[in-house]
């Protein structure tokens, strides 16, 4: 990982970590957050100040597989041994999965050309515990056909202003969503389902016992957009809306017409795409 003389090197951090116990990715004052905890112990590992800059500011409760975050430093240290040294050093629930020499120009945030998303329901009559802190209930066997049809029309550049958060500042509320797709995984947030592989719901909730996937990749996320997406297709697909009313909320760029948010326990960052 060698650089030139004097040259600070810009390193690359993928990451991984449980969202449960902090107050989301960014620095706030009085709240543990993973962008904190991470500079930290870069700071104590590198022996100076160190401004890391992340590609997604995940809220409160969310997880990522794949978090993509840069700094600058002037230190020699390895790939190998930062790697080691940080996950010596971090709690059991962030882990850093690599550790990459990057170009000077490289930044984290502002060269992201895409995102991927996955929001985890566990279609299950009955609760499973173990799952409490990282899917989303539903009881009911979800209707899934219908969520796929509803979620044809958020598809391509849409204002997307009626699935904002409350409170978010943007200069524009225009985003593209690449692909949506709806199916069953073997609650793996990394497994990628193909559209047609959902397989049928068993008609006894009893005997229900799927984790349903919704993986969401676009070239850019407004403030909670993911989960007020996901909220809205629930309702349909527990019946209390139909597909038509998912392009009447997106027409109407009315928040409040898009139902509620999903819980932040069930959503994922999987991957951040240069």
């Amino acid at each position: 990982m060698g650089s030139p003389l004097h040259m600070p090197r810009n390193i690359k951090l993928t990451i991984a970590y449980d969202g449960t116990r902090y107050a989301g990715w960014q620095i706030q004052p009085g709240k543990e957050t993973i962008q904190g905890i991470l500079t930290r112990i870069l700071e104590k590992i590198l022996q100076h100040k160190v401004t890391l800059i992340g590609a997604s500011r995940t809220d409160a409760g969310v997880h990522a597989l794949g978090q993509v975050a840069h700094f600058h430093t002037e230190s020699s240290i390895t790939g190998f041994k930062l790697l080691g040294a940080l996950n010596g050093l971090l709690p059991e629930d962030i882990a850093v999965q690599a550790v990459q020499e990057v170009a000077p120009q490289f930044h984290a945030r502002k060269l992201a050309k895409k995102k991927t998303y996955r929001y985890l329901i566990l279609n299950s009559a009955i609760r499973n515990p173990l799952w409490i802190t990282r899917a989303r209930h539903a009881g009911n066997p979800l209707k899934i056909k219908e969520m796929r049809q509803g979620a044809r029309c958020l598809v391509g550049r849409h204002d997307f202003r009626a699935f904002q958060g409350r409170k978010a500042a943007t200069k524009t509320s225009v985003r593209t969503i690449e692909s949506i797709v709806i199916g069953s995984c073997r609650g793996d947030p990394c497994d990628r389902p193909g559209a047609d592989r959902m397989g049928r719901i068993q008609d006894s909730p009893l005997r229900t016992s799927k984790m349903i996937g919704i993986t969401i990749t676009g070239n850019g996320f407004l403030k909670q957009m993911v989960r007020n997406i996901v909220g809205l297709l629930l309702e349909v697909g527990e019946g209390r809306r139909s597909p038509s009313d998912v392009k009447k909320v997106l027409a109407s760029r009315d928040r409040t017409q898009a139902g509620a948010c999903a819980p932040a326990c069930g959503l994922y960052l999987i991957q951040v795409d240069y």
